[in-house]
């Protein structure tokens, strides 16, 4: 056979240059960077101690804490099959440990789920500290924009005497769960759960945090006093009008053009049908009622003062109208539309929670197990924004906004089975071929020791 001698390619400088332009400006990272973080977010020692408090682990033996909480974001929250001894499985084959039935089983107690919700509001207050996206410029006197909002999960009707659905014709139970997201810290700020009739408004506390912070709020928590009480502590608010309120104008910031229209002192309705598609950006004073603690009598009238911006819809035909305190000076009326429709950020959330995480696959009848499975989905959606962030920080500018979150979750649960094996490799537990094996051999056991079966006659 003859060789046949390849002809050598002189590569240019420039050639060379086109060549490694791929790394310019890619950041350099540890291969366990993931884990690594993971783990200094929730330590083996954190977490068991808040095992300890919670008292799901009393004496740390065959169930350690910081595996069972990986075992269970990872597979469990990462929409794997949701069942107790699908998980127990996976804990064995990861752990390295033969455990009994009752073991794993009695673990799923009331303790677990305080044990979960200790590590959700851990995750929440350790991300809060830092700023993992950054604000518009039009929004630099502003520390955070924050979005309010809840979502149902359907129960068994068998829980209806608990959990009471909400304007339900026949038997039906239900949870509400209440979020407040942070747009600086890219997740959760606040969690709850509630029986699904708590009404909206009674899921969210107006405080001192409201300070420079603007808040999003949808027509479920519409409530004046509430507007007032965010002005009251110095924050700020975007909220859509009510169809029902009909303010009086007491003076405008802008000027409409159209049959040189006087809005002083009209209320809105008078005004709109003669816009003609303008632009409306004025002042207006509501009357509501503020409780009375004096003990004289329980309410009495009060009013405020807000800013009502009208801005025309095309493709729905009608004016969109939006209540506020932001001043002109800093964002103008359709800056003040766009920003109310970041509200979508919350609506991805829950659509995350239960397309992967299954936030509303509950398949069980027992309370203290509904709220496991809860905190799990929650824990999970964190971690996953966790890791998406350092993902995005490694990441080279101009690709990072092409990193949308539902894509993201789709990877993340994807790789969710690798990621685990990782993170317990990370902290000493490392999955052999034994450990598989052994698991195979008692999982694959049929519990029922007694039962016939009919084909052991013939052939087995």
């Amino acid at each position: 056979m003859t060789n046949i001698k390849k002809p050598k390619v002189n590569k240019s400088k420039a050639d060379k240059k086109i060549i490694n332009r791929t790394d310019i400006n890619k950041p350099s990272y540890e291969s366990d960077v993931i884990e690594k973080d993971l783990c200094t977010l929730l330590t083996k020692e954190w977490l068991a101690s808040a095992a300890k408090i919670s008292g799901m682990i009393i004496r740390e033996r065959k169930i350690k804490a910081f595996v069972i909480l990986w075992v269970l974001v990872f597979s469990f929250g990462a929409h794997l099959p949701r069942n107790l001894a699908s998980m127990k499985r996976k804990y064995e084959k990861e752990s390295k440990t033969k455990l009994a039935d009752s073991s794993w089983y009695e673990r799923f107690t009331p303790e677990l789920a305080e044990f979960l919700k200790l590590c959700v509001i851990h995750v929440i207050e350790q991300l809060a500290l830092e700023q993992n996206k950054v604000l518009n410029e039009k929004l630099t006197n502003f520390k955070d924009v924050l979005i309010q909002d809840s979502t149902i999960i359907r129960l068994h009707k068998s829980l209806a005497k608990k959990y009471p659905a909400a304007r339900s014709k026949t038997v039906a139970a239900g949870v509400k769960v209440g979020m407040l997201i942070s747009a600086v810290a890219n997740g959760p700020k606040t969690i709850g759960i509630y029986p699904e009739r708590t009404s909206e408004i009674a899921t969210l506390r107006i405080g001192p945090w409201i300070k420079d912070r603007i808040l999003l709020i949808d027509l479920g928590f519409y409530k004046h006093l509430l507007f007032s009480r965010i002005i009251q502590y110095e924050g700020s608010f975007v909220s859509r009008l009510k169809g029902n309120v009909n303010p009086i104008i007491i003076d405008a910031y802008n000027t409409c053009t159209v049959n040189n229209i006087d809005v002083k002192g009209k209320h809105l309705n008078e005004i709109l049908p003669q816009l003609k598609g303008e632009v409306l950006d004025v002042e207006v004073e509501i009357p509501f009622k503020r409780p009375n603690y004096n003990g004289k009598s329980k309410t009495r009238m009060d009013s405020e003062r807000f800013r009502l911006v009208a801005i025309y819809n095309v493709d729905e035909e009608k004016y969109h109208i939006y209540l506020t305190n932001i001043s002109p000076d800093v964002l103008i009326p359709e800056d003040i539309a766009k920003l109310y429709g970041a509200r979508w950020d919350i609506e991805l959330a829950f659509k995350e929670l239960k397309s992967r995480y299954d936030l509303d696959v509950v398949n069980t009848t027992k309370p203290h197990t509904i709220e496991a499975y809860i905190w799990i989905s929650i824990l999970t959606l964190l971690i996953s924004r966790r890791i998406y962030n350092i993902v995005r920080k490694y990441s080279p500018k101009e690709k990072i906004v092409r990193y949308t979150q539902l894509r993201w979750s789709t990877i993340f649960t994807e790789n969710a089975d690798a990621q685990l094996t990782l993170i317990l490799r990370y902290c000493g537990v490392k999955r052999t071929f034994e450990t598989v094996m052994n698991v195979y051999q008692s999982q694959a056991l049929d519990p029922h020791v007694n039962r016939e079966r009919f084909r052991a006659e013939w052939w087995s």
